[in-house]
């Protein structure tokens, strides 16, 4: 971990491998000189308000026994239950898994869902496990946390190395326990046992919508702009796919292996997502190839970082010559980067905000479960369009009225909503 700065928001040296939790607490700290909330009420949100480790045994295979170490961070519940990813990861931490917990607190203040944030896993390389060795650890998993969550408590969500039947499985060991079948336990369920039409499209299409508005924003239409997509996982290839169905240019997408690249326009569609065929964008005949790194670096309108945490840096920022930066990933761009884009007059759209549409449609699926009526597709993406624009308004009026960058402008939109709930309700006891 990078020397800490966090109470000094506007200190000069950052550490360029910051955490989740020190970003997550930089944030904080920044938003908290804009805004009219107690100092107690700063300092409660500094703190999650637990976090709970478990031993989690499997039996493998091969019938010998390993035991996992299983999280779950609880940061904030005050406008209603705690609700984030579970990731099974070998990086996962305690600390990493309150600093995300903390994002999630804002990202659903921002939208202004009735969620607080929360965030777990399990420290494991999904790829070591086979399925039902994966399966035994889920189930054993949801019994071990069983007593912290709950629809009306926590409902995880899939994260990294985590997916729908991952929730399938989560839910069913809850519901055996509980007695009856409780789908709102959890969300990114198969639409067949509870789960909502447009899920796993949602974060990719909510940084379309995003990328689109920003666009009008600063006078450019989405048929005449070009677009650079680092990472073609779920939100990467759900956003530039739509883009390009509404007429942008999408001339690069990338994976980990590198990008395929086109100045006069990919076909997205024929360019295989990693869920579609994973590690195959190469594979795709573009005209000429890049890094990752250069991706970043195209002369483009718009770039979506939507791969993974800490690429926009320091060392590199400079070289970014996109007009807008609209992040996909979580935490894509590191403090010290975004200072300099800041300084460069490059608008960064913060996660958020542009890639909340997976934990907005996540709200849905919840409403959905607890009325047991399924909604339709159009009317999900609907009600996903109608709320994006809502916080796309909300943070717009702060950019403005505060003359702030826009991230700031969207923590300031969540700690005010999150510090009048607190007001609201008081320190008990």
């Amino acid at each position: 971990m990078g020397t800490n700065t966090l109470d000094d928001p506007d200190a000069e040296e950052y550490s360029e491998t910051e955490s989740a939790l020190e970003t997550a607490l930089r944030q904080l700290s920044a938003a908290a000189t804009h805004v009219d909330v107690d100092e107690g009420v700063i300092e409660r949100l500094k703190h999650p308000t637990r976090v709970v480790e478990v031993g989690v045994p499997l039996k493998r295979d091969d019938g010998s026994v390993e035991v996992f170490t299983g999280y779950r961070a609880q940061h904030d519940d005050v406008r209603g239950p705690y609700k984030g990813g579970l990731r099974f990861h070998p990086d996962v931490t305690a600390e990493e898994c309150v600093g995300l917990s903390m994002w999630m607190t804002w990202k659903c203040a921002v939208m202004d869902l009735p969620f607080g944030g929360g965030k777990g896993g399990v420290v494991v390389n999904p790829k070591d496990l086979s399925t039902r060795e994966k399966e035994r650890l889920t189930r054993r998993f949801a019994e071990e946390i069983r007593d912290t969550i709950g629809p009306k408590r926590d409902i995880p969500a899939p994260d990294m190395g985590t997916d729908a039947q991952t929730m399938a499985w989560f839910m069913d060991a809850y519901s055996m326990q509980e007695g009856e079948t409780t789908p709102g336990v959890v969300t990114g369920k198969p639409p067949v046992i509870g789960g909502s039409e447009g899920r796993e499209e949602a974060p990719g299409r909510s940084v379309a919508i995003i990328a689109r508005e920003a666009l009008r924003y600063y006078d450019k239409t989405v048929d005449e702009a070009t677009v650079a997509v680092q990472g073609f996982g779920s939100v990467g290839a759900n956003a530039a796919r739509l883009l390009d169905d509404w007429g942008a240019n999408v001339v690069a997408v990338s994976d980990v292996n590198g990008a395929a690249y086109d100045t006069t326009g990919l076909d997205t569609h024929a360019v295989p997502s990693h869920e579609e065929q994973p590690e195959a964008v190469m594979q795709y005949d573009a005209p000429n190839t890049l890094t990752n790194e250069e991706v970043l670096e195209l002369d483009v309108d718009v770039v979506i970082p939507a791969a993974v945490g800490n690429v926009v840096t320091a060392d590199n920022a400079d070289d970014v010559q996109a007009d807008i930066v609209v992040e996909g990933a979580n935490g894509p761009t590191t403090s010290a980067g975004d200072k300099v884009l800041e300084e460069r007059g490059v608008p960064v759209i913060p996660d958020i905000l542009a890639n909340a549409g997976g934990v907005t449609v996540s709200y849905f699926e919840w409403l959905q479960d607890i009325n047991r009526r399924q909604w339709s597709l159009e009317r999900v993406n609907d009600e996903l369009e109608s709320h994006m624009l809502s916080a796309w308004d909300d943070v717009r009026a702060e950019v403005e009225a505060r003359d702030l960058s826009w991230r700031d402008a969207a923590y300031v939109v969540a700690l005010e909503r999150v510090g009048e709930a607190k007001s609201s309700r008081g320190l008990w006891p």
